[in-house]
């Protein structure tokens, strides 16, 4: 067997949970660079509140903008490879997404300091991706808790029923 195989195979639900939502990271970043699936692509700026672009025609994004998706996807990918790490990014990533929630009601569309840039459907997104990133990093982690205290049992030749 091939270590690929190997690891995919016993990588818990916590890495496969934050390794589809790293993958959702990458994959939203390459598409903020495609004229078409972002639309006035030739308003995008580098950073900041001025970038017309938007992604699906409906979220603000920038180079910056889209730069940290493709940072935030490696990060994921490279803490999925253990539990700990991917736990890790699930409730941290999660945390970080509900502070740029607050981060984004509290700046004006139009400010300065609205430098990745952020409106309205970002602020849902990112209220969405928080709890949702937590919840994955919670429950997965809870039912690999359960998968892992099973299978210990049932190597001690224990019954569970």
């Amino acid at each position: 067997m091939n270590t690929t195989a190997a690891s995919s195979i016993t990588s818990t639900r916590v890495q496969q949970g934050a390794a589809v939502v790293a993958g959702t990271f990458l994959l939203v970043g390459i598409l903020g660079f495609i004229p078409g699936v972002t639309t006035h692509y030739d308003d995008m700026t580098f950073a900041g509140h001025h970038s017309g672009a938007q992604l699906l025609g409906l979220f603000a994004v920038s180079v910056l903008h889209n730069l940290v998706h493709l940072a935030f996807g490696v990060a994921g990918l490279v803490l999925a490879r253990t539990w700990n790490g991917a736990r890790a990014f699930l409730i941290g990533g999660g945390a970080i997404y509900l502070l740029l929630t607050v981060y984004g009601l509290l700046v004006d569309r139009h400010d300065q300091a609205n430098f990745v840039p952020l409106d309205q459907a970002d602020n849902w997104l990112h209220l969405v991706l928080g709890l949702g990133m937590i919840a994955l990093g919670v429950l997965l982690a809870r039912a690999d808790h359960g998968t892992r205290s099973t299978s210990a049992h049932a190597a001690d030749g224990r019954n569970l029923r």
